[in-house]
């Protein structure tokens, strides 16, 4: 049963390529800005594994699976995510859950 203050996560998980870390940071930096600012997101975070830096996990949520779609829909992600930081990582994950509040 959904709860009333239900949100949508998601947890994307990049492996990057050898040599493209600081690139995929400083773009993934201005991800966080501009999402952050995304009407039905409440939280945009981007994490760096301590153990290897070329593992970002980004965690994210959003009012609904509807805020999530207008994230990739947005200007800046299409014209970061995709064109950008996509052919720097070796490898790119994404898993969607609920809030259990």
């Amino acid at each position: 049963m959904e709860g009333i203050d239900e949100m949508y996560v998601v947890l994307a998980r990049w492996k990057i390529a050898s040599g493209q870390v600081e690139r995929v940071l400083e773009l993934g930096r201005e991800m966080e800005t501009h999402s952050r600012q995304e009407p039905g997101c409440r939280a945009y975070i981007v994490n760096q594994l301590i153990d290897d830096s070329e593992v970002v996990v980004l965690y994210e949520q959003y009012d609904d699976e509807a805020a999530f779609q207008a994230h990739l829909a947005s200007e800046h992600f299409q014209r970061i995510v995709p064109p950008q930081i996509a052919p720097l990582l070796a490898e790119r994950s994404r898993e969607t859950f609920r809030t259990l509040d």
